[in-house]
């Protein structure tokens, strides 16, 4: 039994994380009696020739052992304390026995399909630990710089509609989408998948209709039609490169449905995050791109000029740029781990796709996009726009409502903090005020942002506050009175007693009552200007503060 040492003891990840690596169509869960979380840490080759042996926390690829052959490898794996045992099945009803005797050892079952070779299975899983937290952190550093290619793959499938493939420039696959319907996959596609490269017979057709020609030389999205006599359906394309340089290619492939509207724009900018990733993973300028993302976050936060960004990356320091802002919210049916790799995904395509300069950092539990060296000509409602979609796609793909910021225009990269400021200033308004717009520039909630900054400044210095209304506010507490909330709603509608009241949900007279219950026990006056405007600001303040 082989046990790679390229693989340090202490990197691991999760069943579940292994399984969104390999994915369909090359293995299928058969059963986790430990449940999904545990985890794996290595991965062995077990030869049939080998006496059974596992080692704590492998993943033991069982070549050679077939269906019934498999239950010594299974039972020497449980035994010790490995995490999973992958085997290929002579027969599906081999499944059921096979399971049994995997839940019996307490080790996880998985099948790998016929056609796909060990070779392809073993590279997939050691690059996904290649990729694993080895820090504690939680999340690797593949996942720190936008996740991975299979992340990506994903993230360019819900954006195109399509099924989508990543393959080098020898058309070895080095990612793909998982599909839930394998029909919509075409023969093509299986058989690039299971065989790791592109069948021979079709990429003579591609050579042959030019279109390896025009990824050589051309940065479009080139459009390949479909042929059915050739069982392969409608597909886009489109060159990752770096500088000159072409490492690699993504495939969409139609499904049962049209690609989207917006697959060219999609893919434009999957093409230039893929060529972070191939760069990354070919080990050339990894340490740029790190730096590059360090002095990005040191730019925003004000800790580092703009010359050694600029420099790094050769961007003209003196031309505008601007800061989109973006924060969101884990639903229950998205981890936060992992919303935050595909909210980061889904931004950065769309950004690049925009800006080529655009770069994604992450702070402050909000995620960033510094655009450098934007046209002169750029405004406001065109980065809005930038914005809004990609709002409006986290909404409709990943069901997360994102809130977006658009700092303002600064003349020179230098003036970046100016615009971070901004856009969180922004940010912290739409999160403590009523505000149903998704995507704003400080005009367009100007007074929002004003009054969330008064509140603040009230809630971080209890001196400026008025006593009579800490009084109206401290007595509803002990008695569970509703006096701040009517007196709010009194001159939030312009003292229409009937409207308040409205509001409320009681009668008119609840309303007058409550007005000067409050007054009475408090030597309030809302008769006076001053005393109504500084109530409309601290009664908006939260019970706590």
């Amino acid at each position: 039994m082989e046990s790679p040492a390229a693989v340090p003891p202490t990197a691991g990840l999760s069943l579940r994380q292994l399984l969104m690596s390999l994915g369909e169509p090359l293995v299928e869960l058969q059963t986790a009696p430990a449940g999904l979380d545990v985890e794996i840490r290595s991965v062995a080759l077990l030869d049939p020739e080998d006496p059974p042996a596992a080692h704590p926390g492998e993943l033991v690829l069982a070549i050679g052992a077939r269906g019934r052959a498999a239950f010594p490898a299974l039972r020497a794996a449980g035994r010790d304390g490995a995490a999973a045992v992958a085997v290929k099945l002579d027969a599906p009803g081999q499944a059921a026995a096979l399971s049994e005797t995997a839940a019996e050892a307490g080790v996880a079952l998985l099948s790998v399909r016929g056609e796909a070779r060990w070779d392809q299975v073993d590279a997939i899983a050691r690059a996904a630990l290649d990729d694993a937290p080895v820090d504690g952190s939680g999340e690797s550093a593949a996942e720190a710089a936008e996740g991975d290619l299979f992340s990506l793959a994903q993230t360019t499938a819900m954006l195109t509609g399509g099924i989508v493939s990543i393959e080098d420039t020898a058309n070895r696959v080095l990612a793909y989408s998982r599909s839930a319907d394998l029909d919509e996959a075409d023969d093509l596609r299986r058989q690039s998948i299971l065989g790791w490269q592109g069948p021979e017979a079709y990429l003579a057709r591609l050579r042959e209709w030019g279109v390896f020609q025009r990824l050589r030389t051309s940065d479009e999205v080139i459009n390949v039609d479909s042929h059915p006599e050739l069982g392969i359906r409608r597909r886009l394309a489109i060159a990752i490169r770096s500088g000159d340089r072409q490492l690699g290619t993504i495939w969409v492939q139609e499904g049962s449905t049209p690609l989207t509207e917006r697959s060219d724009q999609a893919l434009l900018g999957a093409a230039r995050v893929a060529a972070l990733h191939l760069v990354r993973r070919r080990r050339e300028l990894s340490a740029d791109v790190t730096l590059a993302r360090t002095l990005a976050a040191g730019l925003l936060e004000g800790s580092s000029g703009p010359q050694p960004l600029a420099s790094h990356l050769g961007l003209d320091a003196a031309r505008p740029a601007a800061v989109l802002g973006f924060s969101y919210g884990a639903t229950e049916a998205t981890g936060p781990e992992l919303t935050r790799a595909e909210v980061t995904n889904l931004i950065s395509v769309h950004t690049a796709a925009r800006h080529r300069a655009a770069l994604v950092t992450e702070g402050d539990h909000r995620i960033y996009v510094l655009l450098p060296q934007l046209p002169r000509s750029i405004d406001i409602g065109t980065l809005r726009g930038w914005g809004q979609d990609i709002a409006d796609t986290a909404s409709r793909h990943l069901g997360l409502a994102l809130r977006g910021s658009v700092g303002c225009v600064v003349p020179a990269l230098g003036k970046v903090p100016e615009s971070r400021r901004e856009a969180d200033r922004i940010l912290d308004a739409m999160v403590n005020a009523d505000v149903t717009t998704t995507v704003a520039a400080l005009p367009d909630i100007q007074a929002e942002v004003l009054v969330s900054e008064m509140l603040a400044l009230l809630a971080d210095r209890p001196d400026m506050r008025d006593p009579r209304l800490t009084a109206v506010t401290a007595h509803d507490s002990r008695h569970q009175g509703r006096l701040a909330e009517s007196i709010l709603a009194y001159l939030n509608a312009f003292g229409d007693v009937r409207a308040a009241a409205a509001q409320l949900h009681v009668h008119p007279n609840t309303v007058r009552y409550r007005i000067g219950r409050a007054e009475q026990l408090t030597g309030l006056d809302l008769s006076r200007p001053d005393q109504r405007l500084l109530a409309m600001l601290q009664l908006r303040l939260p019970p706590t503060s």
